[in-house]
């Protein structure tokens, strides 16, 4: 009785581990994601220092493809302030979805290191017996 016990908590621990791990391997596509957002961040936050430094009659162009199209100057400070935005949104997000994926990781943890305990005890009780 107390085998079956005893494999019943360790097939629990096993789907445990493979839950953790895939959590884990959630939280390193988070950090991969949000390292790409974070440089974009700061190119378009450079991108917006420059056209804040150009005169309003200077002539901006935007690359679309192999072309470069001649932009408006405001056109193009609104169009890089709104990337902006989109980003930082994007970046927050993905914040809380990590604090999330965190919190579950840390139950996880415990959940495995109570089921290694209640092996543990199960294995002492049946060295006893």
């Amino acid at each position: 009785m107390a085998s079956s016990a005893l494999r019943e908590q360790q097939r629990d621990l096993e789907n445990k581990a493979n839950d953790l791990s895939k959590l884990q391997k959630d939280i390193a596509k988070n950090h991969q994601v949000r390292k790409k957002y974070t440089i974009q961040l700061g190119e378009n936050e450079l991108v917006l220092k420059e056209l804040d430094l150009l005169k309003e009659d200077a002539n901006v162009y935007k690359l679309i493809g192999p072309v470069l199209v001649k932009q408006d100057l405001a056109e193009a400070n609104a169009n890089v302030r709104k990337r902006i935005e989109y980003i930082s949104a994007e970046l927050k997000r993905l914040d809380a979805a990590l604090q999330d994926l965190e919190k579950k990781q840390t139950s996880k943890k415990e959940a495995i290191f109570e089921s290694q305990q209640r092996i543990q005890s199960l294995q002492a009780g049946k060295g006893k017996a």
